[in-house]
């Protein structure tokens, strides 16, 4: 089954401390995830950052909203345990506990409160679409990146091929390819020759050299797999093994499952990619806000 969103989990989880034992946090989600039935691939399902599984962070926030409503309690780090108050909820049998039934109970009123008092508009997004705080946070990042990265493709786009190939090379040194500007900015245009835009090193030594296709084609325009096939010959003709493919369109199904025989690496990179390695990379864009997601310093606090 899918992840259940972090109000569905409230219940059960209360119910897998009723014996009123203390327990880590980590039995607790694993017990939960097997009362879910949750498979393996559901476990591996991660929050958009990629810094925590999914299921893990519900879970927690849901051990924090009962815990604000008085129903649980941590005696230490990383454990739970049901409180008088919890095993009398427990006792009423309710079909269901989420943001609207802790409500009743005045400390978690007034956890919501001061949250909401911090904000300028009312709404508490979580409550409607089952997202936990932290979820909700990085959906919202998740938008406004990708909204940049289509402005940035539009302008990456309308640039001249000149100003195209200043980008491709500055990218690639901001990435650690290719030395300085300076040697990356002279081996890219000393090229073209049988389809190859140019080299680049692989690292500051040189020690190794990548050739290098770009095509700026507008969106419409795919690449497929002849034009990859077309750089594979190329790149054997120079005795290469590693190239990299841009562009600022996108690749057909069939250029994205071709695999050469040889030992030749090929790394295609479309608009999209393209424009997010640029985001990663502070490259045709500044930074106009940062948000810190901080939590408590177990060490700082002693806490075993």
């Amino acid at each position: 089954m899918a992840v259940p969103d972090y109000q569905s989990i409230m219940l059960p989880l209360l119910k897998y401390v009723s014996n009123q034992k203390v327990h880590t946090l980590r039995e607790v989600v694993d017990g939960l995830a097997s009362h879910f039935k949750l498979t393996e691939q559901d476990r591996r399902e991660m929050l958009p950052s990629g810094m925590q599984a999914a299921f893990d962070n519900r879970v927690g926030w849901a051990r924090t909203y009962l815990k604000k409503a008085g129903l649980l309690d941590s005696p230490k780090r990383a454990t739970i345990q049901i409180t008088p108050r919890g095993i009398q909820v427990l006792q009423e049998n309710p079909p269901r506990i989420d943001v609207a039934y802790l409500k009743r109970f005045e400390e978690f009123v007034a956890f919501q409160s001061a949250k909401r008092e911090s904000r300028e508009s009312e709404p508490v997004l979580e409550e409607s679409n089952g997202r936990t705080p932290e979820e909700t946070i990085e959906s919202g990042y998740e938008q406004v990146r990708t909204a940049l990265g289509q402005e940035l493709l539009s302008k990456v786009q309308s640039l001249t091929w000149m100003d195209f190939e200043r980008l491709v090379v500055q990218l690639l040194v901001r990435m650690g390819y290719g030395g300085s500007m300076k040697d990356a900015g002279r081996a890219l245009t000393k090229s073209g020759d049988e389809g190859i835009d140019g080299t680049i090193k692989e690292d500051k030594l040189g020690l190794d050299v990548i050739y290098i296709q770009a095509k700026k084609w507008q969106s419409g325009n795919t690449v497929g797999r002849p034009e990859i096939q077309k750089f594979v010959g190329a790149l054997a003709g120079q005795g290469a093994k590693k190239g990299i493919f841009i562009t600022t369109s996108t690749f057909t199904k069939e250029a994205r499952e071709y695999q050469p025989r040889n030992e030749t690496k090929i790394v295609l990179i479309d608009g999209e990619e393209l424009t997010q390695l640029m985001i990663d990379h502070d490259l045709g864009v500044t930074t106009q806000r940062t948000y810190a997601v901080k939590r408590i310093d177990s060490d700082f606090f002693g806490e075993e």
